[in-house]
């Protein structure tokens, strides 16, 4: 079973609430964020009545993505829940999707590969998404156990079931959110909107050890995707940048294509590949900036997270 890192290891623990501080401050009625990740911030953003389109090239993302943000008002009924879970735990003659062996044990690897055959059996992109969604929850709560805590683990089945008690009903704001599967680039070009909310990613790119390594693998069907979308990204935000200066040309690259956002807002931490300094640097060669925000959490963490805005 590989290692996996934690969400906290990616960012300080309370980096959403000091987002969504800054965010309150500024007034806009539509939202793109085209390097979403976990869409977290953009359901609150629904919450606050934003129309939200968010974008990422992580196929589990885009999926999130759908089930939380594109979706409006669609659950699944019990029916569903049902045919999800049949015979998820009979095994076949092998498994369709070899990769789940090194994330999970027999057992349970059985249990992820029937049930994402199952999802594909669901009536309707929205569905399927719900329950890829609900099958990446059962497996980061499958993954937070360890050898000397997996007996208080619930059985797959009865914890989705749980799980998806416990999920609140969709957020209807009343606007046509969208969740897409795209470069970043293509993705901001093609949207209109008040505010563009840039995170901006880790300079090592995506990687197989990742805490959401496995959600990929699982919904793409294997593993062996990693080396084309690693050369898709290749000289894109996103990609793995050696230098910081690839990486800050990278980031300048897709802000280049946003000039027709009213404002930009551009979130992240200070790991010691950038500096604040740097990125607000590049953004004033861009166009006007606001004002400067930062959080320190250092004594958590040992990094400072900072939001930068912008507007034309």
């Amino acid at each position: 079973m590989m290692t996996m890192k934690s969400v906290a290891e990616e960012s300080p623990r309370g980096w959403l609430a000091f987002e969504l501080s800054v965010l309150r401050r500024l007034r806009f009625r539509s939202v793109a964020n085209p390097l979403a990740g976990e869409p977290d911030l953009d359901l609150y953003l629904k919450r606050w009545g934003a129309r939200v389109a968010v974008n990422d090239a992580a196929q589990w993302a885009w999926v999130r993505g759908v089930a939380r943000v594109e979706n409006n008002a669609t659950r699944l009924a019990d029916e569903d829940v049902a045919l999800l879970l049949e015979d998820v735990y009979v095994p076949h003659h092998r498994l369709r999707n070899p990769a789940l062996a090194r994330w999970f044990g027999e057992t349970d690897a059985w249990w992820f590969d029937n049930f994402r055959e199952n999802a594909e059996r669901l009536e309707g992109e929205v569905k399927q998404a719900l329950a890829l969604d609900l099958g990446m929850m059962v497996g980061d709560y499958a993954l937070s156990f360890d050898d000397d805590t997996r007996e208080l683990r619930q059985p797959l089945s009865r914890a989705l079931r749980r799980i998806r008690e416990s999920q609140p009903a969709p957020v209807d704001n009343n606007h046509r959110n969208a969740s897409r599967n795209t470069d970043a680039r293509h993705f901001v070009a093609d949207q209109h909107g008040d505010l563009l909310f840039l995170r901006l990613p880790a300079p090592r790119g995506a990687r197989r050890d990742s805490f959401a390594a496995w959600r990929e693998e699982w919904v793409r069907g294997g593993d062996d995707f990693w080396s084309e979308a690693a050369a898709a990204q290749v000289g894109r935000l996103g990609a793995g940048a050696e230098t910081r200066q690839q990486y800050l040309r990278h980031v300048e690259d897709l802000l280049e294509t946003a000039g027709h956002f009213r404002r930009w807002a551009i979130s992240f931490v200070e790991t010691g590949h950038f500096s604040t300094e740097e990125v607000v640097e590049l953004l004033r060669r861009l166009r006007k900036v606001d004002t400067i925000y930062t959080k320190d959490f250092s004594e958590l963490t040992g990094a400072r997270a900072a939001i930068v805005t912008a507007s034309s």
